[in-house]
């Protein structure tokens, strides 16, 4: 239900994500307690960790149930993914973030899938750029005394395990609400689907 100020519904900031399965979600939370240690970084919550495939923006309460009605009609069975090494995004002279790419040509197939769904429910209006599936793990913080511009970052994050690199079956997709708070964005999930194994829808 959307939060309300008076007798308005507030709009609600939406995403809609592919989960990580728990084992691999506690392995990248482990590796980033040992690896995402420099203090301009802010390493983003376990239980935040994800692939988004579509940001939705600020959406009105009426429009939640109806994108959460769009999932609920997804056919898609598990996707198979992995994950790579983390990579400073936009790139290395100034990174804002550092995120672990998930290359996925079935993850691909179904974002392209949601958005075209979406996009026929007049409910999301497709980006022109290219979709490119990563875990964002850590921001970067700004240089303080009135600068958005981002710290520079002396300790860099190492490679993942090679268990972390191994082939996974990303197993749910959610709706989300980002929340802004202090301490950083909360993601309230809103809507779950889990994804069947093959040959079992």
């Amino acid at each position: 239900m959307a939060e309300t100020k008076g007798n308005k519904p507030r709009r609600q900031r939406l995403f809609v994500a592919l989960d990580l399965p728990d084992k691999i979600r506690a392995g990248v939370a482990a590796w980033g307690r040992d690896e995402l240690v420099d203090p301009v970084l802010k390493p983003v919550r376990p239980e935040s960790l994800h692939v988004t495939l579509v940001f939705l923006g600020h959406r009105g309460a009426a429009e939640v149930e109806a994108i959460a009605d769009v999932l609920r009609e997804t056919e898609s069975e598990m996707v198979l993914s992995k994950l790579e090494d983390p990579i400073p995004m936009p790139g290395r002279k100034r990174a804002s973030m550092f995120a672990l790419p998930a290359p996925s040509p079935a993850t691909g197939d179904l974002q392209r899938d949601l958005v075209a769904r979406l996009a026929e429910e007049g409910l999301h209006e497709p980006e022109e750029r290219n979709f490119w599936p990563h875990v964002t793990v850590a921001r970067v913080r700004s240089e303080g005394s009135g600068s958005r511009r981002p710290a520079a970052v002396a300790r860099w994050p190492a490679e993942l395990p090679k268990s972390l690199k191994e082939p996974f079956y990303g197993v749910r997709l959610t709706l989300y609400r980002s929340v802004l708070q202090p301490g950083g964005s909360q993601y309230v999930p809103l809507a779950q689907v889990e994804l069947p194994r093959s040959g079992q829808q």
